[in-house]
């Protein structure tokens, strides 16, 4: 009779202890997600300076500048979900890239204050974002690796629990960037 108590025990205890680090590595995930979210919030804040800033400089890359903006307004669009900002975030990133390297080609647009300026910010956000990035998908292969493996992942399938996806660079971003081409348009 002790004995089957004593088991019992060690049970609950252990699906106790799987249940909590399940949910401790869920809730990892989401903060960090949310964490991404605010310096992506910051990105969106300055990317309208940044095309008004470079506008009346760059009429050939107005198409780019375009993009830029139909990019930020999805990306603000309330109740996307997380694949959806994974996804606008990589085309964003893109398209933020082709400005900067395409800015090089205005000696008067790099002398501009207020554009050094806003250049140097989000450099300095592109640089959060992309440590963000990487303690966000650190949280999510620890979680995607705790759902998949026994026995947690029996308790994950109780919890209902899904695999997460991380942020990946494009095929474009594994591109080397012509710059050349850039510079001929």
């Amino acid at each position: 009779m002790q004995i089957a108590l004593i088991l019992i025990v060690i049970v609950v205890l252990i699906a106790v202890l799987m249940y909590n680090s399940l949910i401790g590595k869920k809730n990892q995930v989401e903060n960090i997600f949310a964490g991404m979210d605010a310096i992506l919030k910051k990105r969106f804040d300055l990317i309208p300076n940044l095309v008004a800033s470079v506008s009346q400089y760059m009429e050939h890359e107005k198409s780019t500048l375009e993009k830029v903006t139909q990019l930020r307004t999805q990306a603000m669009r309330p109740n996307l979900s997380d694949e959806q900002k994974i996804t606008l975030d990589a085309k964003l990133s893109s398209a933020l890239g082709a400005i900067t390297i395409a800015m090089e080609a205005y000696p008067d647009l790099k002398a501009n204050e207020n554009v050094m300026h806003l250049q140097r910010s989000l450099n300095e956000v592109e640089e959060q974002i992309s440590a963000a990035r990487r303690a966000y998908n650190q949280s999510v292969t620890d979680f995607n690796n705790a759902i998949e493996m026994f026995p947690t992942n029996i308790m994950a399938g109780w919890m209902n629990l899904q695999r997460r996806a991380v942020f990946e660079i494009t095929v474009m971003e594994r591109q080397n960037v012509d710059v050349g081409a850039l510079f001929n348009r």
